[in-house]
């Protein structure tokens, strides 16, 4: 099938459901919580309404909502029943109830199958704007005002207009949309600095989120794990990742999952967006300090981010955090962590070891690739949800 007559039909069933939704919203005050006969002209209206909708609501993976609503007097006569009986009318309450239910498990599917219908298309889409951004930007200069417009500027335009109707209105809560649709509509010299730096980084990772929902499993092989488990197996376990896989925002982003699932670390936070121009401070988080005699306090720890594939991290650059870290706060910033992917240097390492044998505050903490890739061995849910498993 077709994936714009997919997704137009998936547009007619969400405003169908709409429609529906607002029927049931009417319909509620009519229903019975107690005994009571007799129907009301005005819920006839909307049990007809309810059944005509029903048709425009097909089949997801075999189910549809396909119950009129209740007969409001035969849930009346209901509650008498029970009353004589001197049984709990549990079942008239879920009979009420259904409608809703109903609707929410449909929209549930709906959205489910919407993401799985857009999902390998959006994925095409966001390797072609990776591609053509370099190229629409070129040599401009930074703060260039003249409009930039070239094949690959139209490329972007075209390819951010198509993932904006796959996503329909979830596009809009993404992080930075706005700014993104802004500075292609001015499409200045600096406005694609923008997109390039700031706007098109967020956006991505968002769509990445959109895309794959959280009820939304990871792909795994179609084997029986018990099974597997009691074979013959070879090989070795490692702890090597990909890291060539994440982008600068895939790194903080996993860092931020990382850092939240340490029990230690209160308040995680986001400080700024990717490749702000302030590269010294990424993510701040509160660590908690107990010491053998019940006693607890916290500090405040800077994270800094650098997803540095082709060099390791040299000295130079951890002077310089360390020299903006006395700079930063309230409240006093006592710790720095600068976390890589790659290596640091000989030099580095000595730097740190030194700035901090010495008192100097804040105290650096380098985490190499290889510390993380032992903190994630140790919880590979979130290797595994970034793509790293």
């Amino acid at each position: 099938m077709d994936l714009e007559d997919l997704l137009r039909a998936m547009d007619r069933t969400a405003a169908n459901l709409r429609k529906m939704d607002s029927v049931w919203e009417r319909a509620k005050p009519f229903i019975p919580s107690g005994p009571q006969r007799g129907s009301d002209v005005q819920y006839d209206a909307l049990r007809a309404a309810w059944a005509d909708l029903l048709p425009g609501l097909p089949r997801i993976d075999g189910w549809t909502i396909t119950e009129p609503l209740p007969d409001i007097d035969d849930m009346g006569q209901a509650f008498i029943d029970y009353l004589d009986i001197g049984v709990h009318p549990t079942a008239v309450h879920a009979a009420g109830e259904k409608p809703g239910v109903d609707l929410a498990a449909y929209r549930y599917r709906l959205d489910r199958a919407r993401r799985r219908a857009a999902r390998s298309r959006l994925e095409q889409l966001v390797a072609m704007v990776d591609a053509a951004l370099p190229l629409a930007l070129g040599d401009t200069a930074r703060d260039a005002v003249e409009r930039r417009e070239n094949e690959q500027t139209e490329e972007v335009e075209t390819a951010i207009g198509e993932i904006a109707r796959l996503l329909g209105e979830d596009a809009e809560s993404i992080d930075r949309w706005w700014d993104l649709q802004r500075h292609m509509r001015f499409s200045q010299g600096h406005d694609w600095h923008d997109i390039v730096e700031f706007d098109w980084p967020a956006v991505r990772a968002g769509i990445e989120a959109k895309s794959l929902g959280d009820s939304d499993p990871l792909p795994v092989p179609d084997i029986d794990l018990g099974q597997a488990a009691s074979g013959n197996l070879t090989g070795a376990a490692t702890l090597a990742l990909p890291w060539e896989l994440l982008n600068d925002d895939g790194f903080e982003r996993l860092l931020y999952d990382l850092l939240r699932d340490i029990p230690e670390h209160q308040n995680v936070e986001w400080l700024m967006q990717t490749r702000a121009p302030d590269r010294g401070r990424d993510l701040s988080m509160d660590r908690v300090l107990r010491d053998g005699s019940g006693g607890v306090r916290t500090e405040r720890v800077i994270v800094q981010a650098k997803h540095w594939r082709s060099r390791s991290v040299n000295a130079a650059a951890i002077s310089e955090t360390a020299t903006a870290g006395k700079l930063w706060g309230p409240p006093l910033v006592r710790g720095i962590v600068i976390a890589t992917s790659g290596r640091f240097t000989a030099d580095a390492v000595s730097w740190a070891e030194r700035h901090n044998s010495e008192g100097h505050a804040p105290y650096i903490e380098l985490w190499p690739d290889s510390r993380l890739e032992t903190l994630l061995a140790q919880r590979p849910h979130i290797a595994a949800a970034h793509g790293l498993k």
